[in-house]
């Protein structure tokens, strides 16, 4: 009995054997013998709106589970769509899988339609970038793209799919899943950590990267409650060390906390683990002294080529967050330091994090949204956003506490928060969901609304409208005061925009109905919209526009 299959349905075979069971995709006749295999495969498909959000749905479906995201599309226009989410995964560090249907291999290099030389449109922005050729070795490459995928530092892998390899026929068995290579710490790294932390009276403990999981990060947390040692963590990775631990001291970031920036710089010691310290976190390469920083350092990365790239550490660790974590010396005696620079740096994060006593221009307080947010959500809730002024106040003033429950791009993407949220719910129906996107960030893929309603995906999105692209507009008054220029917006009705998809939607004008309609929305059961009116001098919780121009023309007239 012959067992001849087309490579298309042997690619789906392949990724049932690696354990896939969701796809992101927008269809495209291009792989259509890979959406025949997916007929009858035990494999879930989120059919997307625009391939940019499909590709940003992998990207949290890989945040949140470690493993790959997969997502699927067509050639040309298809795959121009999706760097936006490859670029997301590439910066950080987030295994995904991008399948992109490809010409027919007898037409190559002809400019043929929708024709694309995927190794050199993705080649810099991807751990590797390649085409199948031949059907036998579907099994092979697909496998391989696993292991590149989510081993050393993780990240994006590009497979192109000719449309007559998929045609094909073979009887190449699927092979067995990709295994994990575990590593350790050696005995004489384990001595040189402890001979480093034993004598540090001001350590500092920095956390970031993608090499996590939940017992990962609680042994971490019982590792520097043991050791006395204060945890910050890197820009957008706030569910790495929990906010309500009395060791957590805040987040290295945009509009870092003043205290914290000092508590860095004055620090003996610091443990840089998982992240890479790039341009956002080091605020702007100025927070360590390049190439060799005064403090002492211990840097956790799982590329050796990532280590002494930028900073040339005292001990170099090529190990990912997990294993390091697994493999920590038992506590030191903290002999030299006590409890109370922890419980000072605590509690300046505590007060830095605090919206009490914040009032901005205008009827809606961002202040008093943050604050019924804390106490109305479960700690499990997954809080999603994309770029904008407007995630400074959930990123300051939301304490997040659990692993996993913070999906926000380190790149910067605007348009990221609704298709995360939409992945988000999809492979966790049963965990609250909340978006926050600003008029312009939402408008990016706003059209993935479409998809929540689709699959019936009660998330809540906020969107915050203030009519403008509001941080472009902040620097412009920073740099050319009084000079507007390209950043105004005319925005739809967004409540009426989430009642014409078949969601929810009610638009918010005072903070103090905000509680009311958050209710209503989550009674609803539906996939909802709360289109919050901000007035547009509130562009930060500490200036408003005016204040950030009328500074810039006081500098200026010096």
């Amino acid at each position: 009995m012959s067992n001849l299959r087309l490579g298309g349905h042997l690619l789906v075979d392949q990724l049932l054997a690696q354990g896939v069971r969701h796809v992101f995709c927008v269809p495209g006749e291009s792989y259509l013998a890979v959406l025949d295999g997916l007929h009858d495969a035990d494999i879930e498909i989120t059919v997307c709106r625009q391939e940019g959000g499909a590709a940003m749905m992998a990207d949290a479906y890989g945040k949140l589970t470690g493993q790959p995201g997969i997502c699927m599309v067509t050639r040309g226009p298809g795959a121009a769509n999706a760097m936006a989410g490859i670029h997301i995964a590439h910066q950080d560090s987030t295994p995904l899988i991008l399948f992109v249907g490809q010409i027919d291999q007898r037409m190559r290099e002809r400019d043929a339609f929708q024709e694309m030389d995927y190794r050199a449109v993705f080649g810099s922005q991807c751990k590797w970038a390649t085409e199948i050729d031949h059907v036998e070795r579907i099994p092979e490459i697909v496998a391989r793209a696993f292991h590149v995928a989510t081993s050393g530092r993780p990240g994006p892998v590009v497979i192109a799919l000719p449309e007559d390899m998929l045609i094909d026929t073979t009887e190449q068995p699927a092979v067995t899943p990709v295994e994990r290579v575990p590593g350790a710490m050696s005995s004489a790294q384990q001595q040189a950590l402890s001979s480093l932390l034993a004598p540090a009276e001001k350590p500092i403990a920095i956390v970031g990267g993608s090499s996590w999981d939940a017992d990962s990060c609680l042994a971490f947390q019982q590792f520097a409650e043991a050791n006395h040692i204060p945890v910050a963590v890197q820009f957008r990775r706030q569910s790495l060390f929990s906010a309500l631990h009395p060791n957590y001291i805040g987040d290295v970031g945009l509009g870092i906390n003043p205290a914290l920036l000092t508590a860095i710089q004055e620090s003996d010691l610091v443990l840089l683990i998982g992240g890479r310290m790039s341009e956002v976190p080091s605020q702007s390469y100025s927070l360590f002294d390049i190439p060799k920083p005064r403090q002492k350092m211990v840097h956790v990365h799982p590329d050796s080529q990532e280590l002494n790239r930028v900073y040339q550490s005292h001990l170099g660790i090529t190990l990912s967050s997990t294993d390091f974590v697994n493999s920590l010396p038992k506590a030191s005696s903290p002999a030299g330091r006590s409890a109370e620079r922890v419980n000072q740096l605590n509690a300046s994060y505590l007060r830095w994090s605090s919206p009490d006593d914040i009032r901005s221009p205008g009827q809606f307080q961002m202040s008093e949204l943050m604050q019924y947010l804390q106490t109305a959500l479960a700690e499990d809730t997954i809080m999603c956003n994309g770029a904008g002024n407007y995630a400074t106040w959930l990123h300051r003033f939301h304490r997040f506490s659990q692993y996993g429950t913070q999906l926000a791009p380190t790149s910067g993407s605007m348009g990221y928060g609704l298709p995360a949220a939409v992945a988000a719910k999809r492979i966790k129906p049963d965990t609250p969901v909340v978006c926050f996107a600003g008029d312009g960030c939402f408008m990016m893929h706003g059209q993935e609304f479409a998809t929540a309603v689709q699959y019936q995906l009660p998330i809540i999105v906020l969107i915050i409208d203030n009519g403008m692209y509001g941080t472009i507009r902040m620097h412009q008054e920073r740099e050319y005061p009084g000079r507007v220029s390209a950043t105004q917006l005319r925005n739809p009705n967004f409540a009426e925009y989430a009642v014409a998809f078949g969601g929810y939607g009610e638009r918010v004008e005072n903070s103090t109905d905000f509680a009311a309609a958050f209710e209503r929305a989550l009674a609803s059961s539906k996939p909802a919209i709360l289109h919050c009116i901000l007035d547009p001098q509130a562009i930060t919780p500490s200036m408003s526009l005016d204040q950030i121009r009328d500074a810039a023309l006081a500098q200026s007239n010096k």
